[in-house]
C-alpha cells in the first residue's frame, strides 16, 4: 500500500505529538506540500531514529538507579 503525501504529513504530526504533557503540534499541510514523498519519508525516519535514541538514553540513565 502506497502512502499519500497527506498520510505521510499526518504521520509526521502524530510522531511529533507522541510525548505526553507537551502542547500538541499542528502542521500546516501547505508547508509540507512542496516536499516529495521521499523527503517526507526521510523526515519520518529521522523522527523515529531520534525517538529510539531518546529511549536508549533514558534506559542508560535509569540503569544508574538499579540495585544489584
Amino acid at each position: 500500500m502506497e502512502s499519500t503525501k497527506e498520510q505521510l504529513i499526518s504521520d509526521i504530526q502524530n510522531l511529533l505529538n507522541r510525548y505526553d504533557g507537551l502542547k500538541p503540534t499542528t502542521i500546516n499541510p501547505n508547508l509540507l506540500q512542496f516536499m516529495d514523498k521521499p523527503t517526507l519519508l526521510q523526515i519520518i525516519s529521522s523522527l523515529l531514529k531520534q525517538q529510539e535514541n531518546a529511549n536508549e538514553d533514558n534506559i542508560e540513565w535509569l540503569q544508574q538507579f538499579k540495585t544489584t
